[in-house]
């Protein structure tokens, strides 16, 4: 948020100790983004009236122009297209200095001479404008000190509010807390009611209380159309980031910036009837304020009238009943609309306004009548008009529970026990309620702070007055134990490392990722978000290889011919009953490119496939793989024949497989990747390691030739003969596989490798024979295997 110094300053004053604003705010837990100086170095400037102007004698574009400045008519040779005779603007005498520090002289210009120089915006720091001279109000009088009306030099400070600080959104919340923490008084605007001249009203009516509490209205009729917003507003307005509009949309910003409250006007002959709050229906459009149309839907909260939407409530008001130059008779609205009605549908249609940002972090229930009561007075004194009663639907929400504050907690989580006194002073200057307890206090929250909730929110509100640079730092003494790992357990560290070691580089991706692209890759039961930050992040992600792709496409993009990456984090689903959401943790790894970098022994080789990343996989779990099997299946992201599921005893663990190569086509990868995705858990997993003596007995190998069918995975092969073999089979390996000549179609040969060994004796011929047996009857048994002829 924008504002003005000496705005602010108007309400609290300065500091005791005369800290300056910025550092106070700071220290207070407002973040100061920037600081812009306005108008500094600007002297001597005073109002010119500009009495007559003449066509210059030597130039087309020059007028000779008498102005009066509180002495003699001066004669001053100006370019500005806007100037014009019984112009107010402001004038640099000879001797004033600019904000470049460009003192003033008198000059002659093509011959005529020039006592000073009338001024643009721009030339005196108060914007970009250069069109034209700045004109100023009538009615001032000549001479006065431009500086003391334009309130210069001044800063522009830009607070970055975090969102729980809705009550801060104004010059009145921020006064609040700047003051409760000087220790001195708010100095307030009054805002005493305005009577009503009349009887004008407007039916105001709530559907639904939920989406809106309090929903207040007000007629102003005769309001002025030649009026103009004078130089205070308008500068205020700009110095806060809003351009001034016209005098009924400039003062409804100016409020909502004073007080926090957002308004909207209407032409009155422009509505149909009374104006209700209400959901918009199926098929229902709007022209925005802006041009641009929407489509609506139940799912957006709207100001309707007899004929229709007229406003997108707290977003944007239509154009069909918004204030022109010719409107007289106005309605001023201000509500309270709740921020679940609001939230995420100014994001959604891709807008973005200062009304909106409140709503959504909550407005003052109680704030919306002293809001339009401000508004009229501000009207009345600028444009004239007669108001008639403001008509109010709705009433405030109840308040807030009260919240106890333990000063023994207080003193435990801040380190310091301050004066009880002290804590009931913040308190209450915060605007707070604080009722003395034995040992603490029992607060109730103003209706404006919807941040206060349990004793640790009053905690924070006595650190951030009490001052954060106040609280002494200290040694924490606490007892230390150490804690233990079992060997069942890696940690993640190590995990880490390992994937590190076999090429890898760790990411970190968004948990929330593109909905389409999680259909892909991580299949059904995605979480969608209620308010994604962005279109294309509107759903959390159930797998981690939507992040992983997405990186692969950055770096391919980018000329990276070789990206082995991976990710440790957690996914999510939607469970069974409503509303839940499962989380795992998962580890998952991409490969594409060549399997090693390019150097000169690697030259053609063949791009990373499913045995290189099974190999990595493996390689992770270390003695554990021996426990995990890889189940050719199908996965809809995963390529056919290229794809396993990862199985743990009788549970699904995981998948590996190269990506689909039309999911890869339609992602425009240059080849498919392989991927894998594993539990965490299971991939954390180790099995304590036991000692197995080194035999001084020499092995024995034998191998077979197996006929088995086609689809025959060798992982069934091994397992079937390490079953059979015994404890004397320290190894079986397949290290060949022979399809086509004799072998008939749907079978083909397999090369098993038995490695045979004791520890206490050699093996003898009748040994090694018995053993080879048992594997051969257990391999016909079952893997339907037979010894190739």
């Amino acid at each position: 948020m924008k504002f003005s110094e000496r705005w602010l300053g108007e309400w609290v004053g300065p500091a005791p100790d005369g800290a300056p604003l910025v550092d106070r705010l700071t220290m207070q837990g407002l973040e100061v983004d920037e600081v812009v100086p306005v108008g500094e170095g600007v002297s001597g400037v005073v109002v010119g009236h500009v009495t007559s102007v003449e066509p210059h004698p030597q130039a087309d574009r020059l007028r000779v122009c008498q102005v009066l400045a509180g002495g003699e008519p001066l004669q001053v040779v100006c370019g500005a297209p806007n100037v014009r005779a019984g112009g107010v603007y402001p004038f640099a005498p000879v001797g004033a200095q600019l904000p470049d520090g460009t003192r003033i002289r008198a000059a002659s210009l093509r011959g005529v001479r020039s006592e000073g120089m009338l001024c643009s915006a721009r030339e005196l720091g108060l914007g970009d404008d250069e069109a034209g001279l700045l004109e100023l109000d009538e009615g001032l009088s000549p001479g006065a000190d431009f500086g003391a009306l334009a309130a210069i030099p001044d800063r522009i400070i830009d607070v970055n509010l975090t969102p729980n600080r809705a009550d801060c959104f104004s010059i009145a919340g921020l006064a609040r807390d700047v003051a409760a923490a000087a220790g001195t008084a708010v100095q307030p605007v009054p805002v005493p009611p305005v009577a009503a001249v009349n009887d004008a009203t407007i039916e105001g009516r709530i559907e639904d209380p939920a989406d809106c509490s309090v929903f207040a209205l007000r007629v102003i009729r005769g309001v002025g159309t030649t009026a103009r917003s004078p130089l205070w507003l308008r500068e205020r307005l700009r110095r806060a980031g809003i351009r001034a509009i016209h005098p009924v949309v400039d003062v409804t910003n100016y409020v909502m910036l004073e007080l926090g409250q957002p308004l909207h006007a209407y032409d009155l002959s422009r509505l149909r009837g009374g104006l209700s709050v209400r959901r918009a229906l199926a098929g229902e459009r709007l022209e925005l304020l802006g041009g641009e149309s929407v489509d609506l839907d139940p799912e957006v909260l709207v100001i309707a009238d007899a004929a229709g939407p007229v406003g997108m409530a707290g977003i944007m008001g239509g154009e069909a009943s918004g204030v022109t130059a010719a409107t007289a008779d106005i309605v001023l609205e201000s509500a309270a609309f709740a921020p679940s009605a609001i939230a995420g549908r100014a994001r959604r249609f891709g807008l973005q306004t200062d009304a909106s940002m409140r709503f959504e972090r909550g407005v003052d229930p109680r704030g919306q009548v002293p809001a339009i009561e401000r508004a009229t007075a501000l009207l009345l004194a600028i444009t004239g008009g007669a108001p008639g009663p403001v008509v109010v639907a709705g009433t405030p929400p109840s308040p807030a529970p009260a919240v106890t504050l333990r000063r023994s907690r207080l003193a435990r989580v801040l380190g310091i026990d301050p004066p009880v006194e002290a804590v009931t002073g913040m308190l209450a200057r915060l605007g707070f309620a604080p009722e003395a307890l034995p040992d603490g206090w029992r607060v109730s929250p103003p209706s404006f702070r919807f941040d206060i909730e349990r004793e640790v929110d009053l905690i924070e509100e006595v650190a951030r007055i009490h001052g954060y640079d106040r609280i002494p730092a200290a040694a924490l003494q606490a007892p230390t134990r150490l804690g233990s790992a079992g060997e069942g357990r890696a940690g993640t560290d190590a995990l880490r490392a390992a994937l590190a070691a076999r090429g890898y580089r760790e990411v970190i991706t968004y948990s929330f990722t593109d909905a389409t692209l999680d259909a892909r890759l991580g299949g059904s039961g995605s979480v969608a978000l209620r308010n994604p930050i962005a279109s294309d992040l509107g759903v959390m992600r159930s797998s981690l290889w939507p992040g992983l792709v997405t990186t692969l496409k950055h770096n391919a993009s980018r000329q990276q011919s070789r990206v082995r990456i991976f990710e440790v984090g957690r996914c999510y689903a939607a469970g069974s009953a409503a509303g839940e959401v499962v989380e795992r943790a998962v580890v998952a790894a991409l490969a594409w490119g060549q399997p090693l970098p390019e150097q000169w022994g690697v030259q053609g080789a063949a791009p990373t496939d499913f045995f290189d990343v099974k190999a990595d996989l493996i390689a992770l779990l270390g003695p554990g793989a021996a426990q995990l099997a890889f189940v050719p299946d199908a996965h809809p992201a995963l390529h056919p024949g290229q794809s396993a599921r990862l199985v743990d005893g009788d549970v699904t663990v995981g998948w590996l497989g190269t990506l689909h190569p039309v999911v890869a086509r339609d992602l425009d990868l240059a080849g498919a990747p392989v991927v894998f995705e594993l539990d965490l858990a299971l991939a954390l997993r180790r099995s304590p390691a036991r000692y197995v003596p080194v035999s001084r007995f020499p092995a024995v190998r034998r191998d077979l030739a197996l006929v088995v069918a086609t689809e025959l995975a060798a992982g069934a092969i091994i397992a079937a003969a390490r079953s059979a073999g015994g404890a004397a089979l320290r190894d079986a390996v397949v290290f060949d596989v022979y399809t086509g000549g004799k072998i008939e179609t749907g079978l083909k040969s397999v090369a098993l490798g038995l490695i045979l060994q004791e520890t206490s004796r050699t093996l003898t011929e009748a040994d090694v024979d018995l053993i080879v047996g048992r594997v051969v009857q257990a391999l016909a048994r079952d893997c339907n295997a037979r010894i190739r002829e």
